[in-house]
């Protein structure tokens, strides 16, 4: 039984084209096209006719592709929704990514590559190319660094704001009024947290993330 696919997209004439290039796929049939977000949810609920896949275009009127995509992921989440847009601007991927799509394409790719990105997220219930997974995964490593740097103490971040000076541990932790052994502390555990390995590395870091003092 082949995949059926819905396709949103303001643009008319493009949307049937793409229909025209999937009525060629063995594996995938277009039942719909609808003109934006709220013209897919007012067919929903009239014809009845939910489908396997989305193809979501983002930049439409009324409803775009991030709310579509969002209500979809609260209302219908069985469907995998590709995002298949001319926007490959790193916001735009992440941002449907978080509300939901389950893939991302631009619209000048060939046919046979959207046949097998549907191919692959019918099986695997995901596809994403190289440059998205490389957007994807830039931006989880961003976020994982964040949440690390909530967690450094004031302590630490003291610490930090010396290691851009020419002050040895020693005269950082009278500065600090501790132990030289508790200022190693403070540099192996940032080291760890930050996969950092020197005191250069340290003070890049310090001054990067406004830690160092001006």
């Amino acid at each position: 039984m082949k995949k059926t696919i819905v396709i949103v997209d303001d643009h008319l004439l493009i949307a049937k084209a793409i229909e025209g290039i999937i009525s060629n796929f063995e594996d995938f049939e277009v039942i719909d096209v609808a003109e934006n977000g709220k013209d897919m949810i007012d067919k929903f609920e009239r014809d009845k006719k939910i489908p396997d896949i989305i193809l979501l275009d983002i930049s439409m009127p009324i409803m775009d592709g991030f709310e579509t995509a969002l209500w979809l992921k609260k209302n219908h989440p069985n469907i995998k929704v590709m995002a298949l847009s001319m926007q490959g601007d790193d916001n735009s991927v992440i941002k449907m990514i978080k509300n939901g799509a389950k893939g991302y394409l631009l619209k000048n790719t060939h046919p046979k590559d959207l046949e097998t990105a549907l191919i692959k997220l019918s099986s695997d219930g995901f596809f994403y190319p190289d440059w998205a997974s490389k957007v994807i995964f830039s931006n989880m490593a961003d976020e994982k660094n964040n949440e690390k740097k909530k967690k450094i103490s004031e302590r630490e971040k003291e610490f930090l704001t010396y290691t851009v000076t020419e002050l040895s541990y020693k005269e950082i932790a009278e500065k600090m009024c501790c132990s030289p052994r508790t200022v190693e502390s403070y540099r192996d555990q940032l080291c760890e947290k930050f996969d950092l390995k020197t005191r250069v590395g340290l003070a890049v870091f310090a001054i990067k993330n406004g830690f160092a003092k001006s």
